[in-house]
């Protein structure tokens, strides 16, 4: 099976492009976050750590929505 996009979603932040790419290849599903700023790095997450990933960066926001309004 040849690496397949299953869904893409770009942000961009001040100058910094951020891509979101929900892949699927021979070992399954995997979600691949990349950052192009002059140069290019990316994390890939399996599909069997997305959620804790989520939940990981969830707290992490809400900490630092809670420090912001202290």
């Amino acid at each position: 099976m040849e690496r397949r996009n299953l869904s893409s979603k770009t942000i961009k932040i001040e100058n910094k492009k951020f891509h979101f790419d929900l892949m699927e290849n021979h070992r399954g599903k995997y979600l691949r976050i990349t950052e192009k700023s002059g140069g290019k790095s990316s994390i890939v997450i399996p599909e069997s750590g997305i959620k804790e990933f989520k939940q990981a960066l969830l707290e992490f926001l809400q900490e630092t929505e809670a420090e912001a309004l202290s």
